[in-house]
């Protein structure tokens, strides 16, 4: 088997140990995982590139921070859903982050029902949680978040397992008709890392 391929197919839990490995010994993730749970930032979660990007990387020898154009947090507060309120809270974290090598952005998951429609073209219902927005990812293999809590221990929420991020595999999430999104993240990523299978939608 590819060296890259070591925890494709292997126990949940075992993949699961191999992703918190490589988020601990990643310094930039660290500083923001640190760094937002000081802030007590509601429900939060960083995902999307800034953790498959890691993991892809450190299993082909590269940089960790290829292909990271950004360090995606998402958190939920329904007390203030206003553009002001969440303004606060970007410039906040913006501010406190400004000096690593990529931005932070961060996005309040209970406003996505606000906005979406404009943006995309069709509505979708208000979430509950930010977990739940990664069930509308538009491809499985970027649907993986991590939190650290306050004893230090590492959340990891992946609704669809980590099995496609370990085997360099993006498959679509056909919850949403997010199609176009898919192939163009799929395109992005296999330019970076030719080891990557694109699972057509």
């Amino acid at each position: 088997m590819d060296a890259h391929l070591k925890w494709a197919g292997r126990p949940d839990d075992e993949q699961r140990a191999a992703l918190e490995a490589i988020v601990r010994g990643h310094a930039v993730l660290m500083e923001v995982l640190e760094g937002l749970r000081a802030m007590e930032l509601p429900d939060h979660l960083v995902g999307s590139g800034a953790i498959y990007n890691a993991v892809w990387s450190h299993l082909t020898g590269k940089p960790l921070l290829t292909g990271t154009k950004d360090i995606d947090v998402i958190y939920f507060d329904d007390s203030d859903l206003s553009y002001e309120a969440e303004d606060a809270v970007i410039r906040s974290v913006v501010s406190r982050f400004a000096h690593l090598p990529v931005p932070v952005e961060v996005r309040n998951q209970a406003r996505v029902h606000l906005w979406f429609p404009e943006r995309f073209g069709f509505a979708v219902p208000p979430l509950e949680r930010t977990k739940d927005a990664l069930l509308r990812y538009a491809s499985k293999t970027h649907a993986v978040a991590i939190r650290l809590e306050a004893d230090g221990a590492l959340t990891i929420e992946a609704p669809f397992g980590l099995d496609d991020m370990f085997a360099f595999r993006i498959t679509p999430n056909r919850s949403l008709d997010n199609k176009y999104t898919h192939h163009e993240k799929g395109a992005r990523a296999k330019a970076i890392w030719p080891e990557i299978e694109v699972v057509p939608w």
